[in-house]
């Protein structure tokens, strides 16, 4: 059976038990948690149970990363209506980093996915967050950079050769610069130095955003931040 039918599979159960205990452990901490079914926004999950749920989906990728077709018309038809993700995630526009996918194969509604070149958080990524923690209830927010980004990749050669990008490249990468300036001469690949700091920074944008900052400090939402091994699949947890 692969990934997405047996998540398919366990949803359901989950749905119709009263609550499960478990841990999990992946490239963080054990995770003790328990799924509520009494709470329909984002089914009841707290900030840890959900950051759970997703390093179980990220075992399984990395396990067992088969594909199948799934009941995307029974899904799409039960999410028409409304939506109630339980988790959010700010992440590279990188065709390689699909996180319905990275995460275990989460069906449609699950996820409210924030994607541009180098997983800036820009006007637009803050605005969707808040939305999505504020107005959807969503508990978990998760900005994930990742391994050989391209974004990252063109930061860190403006930073070496001083190389001027074409076109609205220059600016886009812009936000990535400091990244790459904190780690230049540090142990290690520049790049891949730079991918990992670059996901703090755009995190510590987002906690100055108001909502970010009130919903996190009142325990609402937990803010991490993560790197995807494309080599691997596996998704390391920095902070």
């Amino acid at each position: 059976m692969c990934v997405l039918c047996r998540f398919e599979q366990r949803r359901g159960f989950l749905r119709r038990a009263a609550g499960i205990a478990g841990g999990i452990a992946l490239a963080g901490p054990v995770f003790h948690h328990a799924f509520a079914a009494s709470n329909p926004r984002s089914d009841g999950l707290s900030p840890e149970q959900a950051l759970a749920r997703l390093q179980e989906g990220n075992r399984k990728y990395v396990a067992a990363p088969e594909l199948c077709e799934t009941n995307l018309a029974g899904n799409r038809a039960a999410v028409a209506k409304g939506q109630a993700p339980w988790a959010t995630v700010l992440t590279c526009s990188d065709s390689r980093v699909s996180p319905e996918l990275i995460f275990g194969g989460v069906g449609l509604g699950e996820l409210f996915v924030a994607r541009n070149a180098g997983n800036v958080a820009d006007t637009a990524m803050v605005g969707s967050i808040e939305y999505a923690i504020e107005h959807l209830h969503c508990p978990l927010v998760v900005v994930m950079g990742h391994q050989s980004c391209g974004a990252v990749t063109a930061a860190c050669e403006v930073v070496r050769t001083g190389e001027r990008l074409p076109g609205s490249i220059g600016p886009m990468v812009a936000p990535i610069i400091p990244a790459a300036k904190a780690v230049r001469g540090r142990a290690g690949d520049f790049v891949e130095n730079a991918a990992r700091q670059n996901a703090r920074n755009q995190a510590t944008v987002l906690r100055k955003s108001r909502i970010v900052d009130r919903l996190e400090k009142a325990g609402k939402v937990k803010l991490i931040v993560a790197y995807y091994h494309l080599d691997s699949g596996a998704v390391e947890q920095l902070a």
